[in-house]
């Protein structure tokens, strides 16, 4: 991918990430082509491969700007949130709150997912964005612990693991159930619970 940059560099990429978005949504990765997302965004196959080499590289742009979006949030609102208020429940809350446009990326990873497992190559990659996604994340909710007083009875990456996977199960049956079960409903009434098991006070004796 060209890396020389102009003025019109960062709309253009955003155009394409937003456009990105919507096709995989509506079509699925697989089936989704590159020309779909050029006419949708308005450009070009040339604008495309100026800035993406591959319909892959342009899921992994958004998969890492879609993480980078979580973790800001996570963390703003730990920021806002007073020493003595941050409890293995308010720690729970802030990792299992789901935003109103979830559904959009919910579809987008899953569709992405299947296709990865089928292509090991894609997997590999995908593998390495989760291991990137997964060590800041764990940077963050150790320090979130530390604040609170907290630390983690066993690997903090292996509990990380488990809220994505409770995060991600639990919104797949929401999206199947929209009447029956909120998204988001089932990971803030057991994350708690969760958390409150696998911590210990730091004081507490190994």
């Amino acid at each position: 991918m060209p890396k020389g940059t102009t003025k019109r560099r960062p709309q253009t990429l955003a155009r394409l990430l937003a456009a990105a978005l919507e096709v995989f949504a509506e079509s699925g990765f697989g089936a989704a082509r590159i020309e779909d997302v050029c006419r949708r965004a308005g450009y070009t196959r040339g604008a495309f491969y100026s800035n993406f080499s591959s319909k892959e590289e342009l899921f992994f742009a958004l998969f890492d700007a879609h993480a980078a979006r979580e973790l800001e949030r996570i963390g703003r609102l730990a920021e806002q949130t007073d020493d003595r208020d941050l409890t293995a429940a308010r720690i729970a809350a802030l990792l299992a709150h789901i935003e109103p446009d979830e559904r959009t990326w919910y579809l987008v990873t899953t569709e992405f997912t299947l296709y990865a497992i089928r292509n090991p190559e894609a997997a590999a990659r995908l593998a390495g964005h989760d291991a990137r996604l997964r060590e800041e994340a764990t940077a963050l909710l150790g320090a979130l612990l530390a604040r609170a007083g907290l630390r983690p009875r066993g690997d903090l990456g292996d509990l990380v693991r488990v809220v994505v996977a409770l995060r991600e199960g639990a919104l797949g049956q929401s999206y199947v159930e929209p009447d029956v079960l909120a998204p988001g409903a089932l990971a803030e009434r057991f994350l708690p619970f969760l958390v409150d098991a696998v911590t210990e006070p730091l004081g507490d004796p190994d």
